[in-house]
């Protein structure tokens, strides 16, 4: 009987740690919700609220040539947060991924860029510039994760 007792409590404790593990993985600061959007579209010009480097912040209006347009976006089950992602052709592209739940990854073939697949809670960032122009799909390459619609549109113009 006290070998049971202590199998027990050892399958307790271990329960325990393991929820208190997988808990604290999943909270996120209370800042990070900033530069994200809540489904539909997000442009990357200035004037919609996408982010400056530093470059573009010391260069006059005119002398810019080619900025770098950040996206934040954040995976949960079958979907992107951001759906479709406007740019210019010759831009840099930063996609900040987030995966808030399930088994997910980003990727866009045209330009030859892809996450690494993600754990929820886990983040990527993913930088490239963008020569051509058109509408090419990003999608989760997760399973049958791009036939059920986790995916969306990079519009360079």
């Amino acid at each position: 009987m006290n070998k049971n007792l202590i199998v027990g409590l050892v399958v307790v404790v271990l329960v325990v740690l393991g929820v208190a593990f997988f808990s604290t993985n999943k909270t996120e600061a209370p800042g990070d919700e900033v530069g994200t959007s809540t489904e539909g579209t997000m442009m990357g010009d200035k004037e919609d609220g996408a982010m400056m480097d530093d470059k573009e912040k010391m260069m006059g209006e005119g002398e810019m040539m080619a900025s770098v347009k950040e996206f934040t976006v954040e995976a949960r089950s079958f979907k992107f947060s951001v759906s479709e992602m406007r740019v210019k052709s010759g831009d840099t592209v930063r996609v900040v991924f987030k995966n808030a739940e399930g088994f997910h990854d980003w990727k866009l073939d045209e330009f030859g860029v892809k996450t690494k697949q993600l754990q929820a809670g886990q983040e990527e960032t993913v930088e490239f510039k963008v020569d051509k122009t058109g509408t090419f799909e990003y999608y989760c390459s997760v399973g049958q994760h791009r036939a059920n619609g986790m995916k969306g549109r990079l519009i360079v113009e």
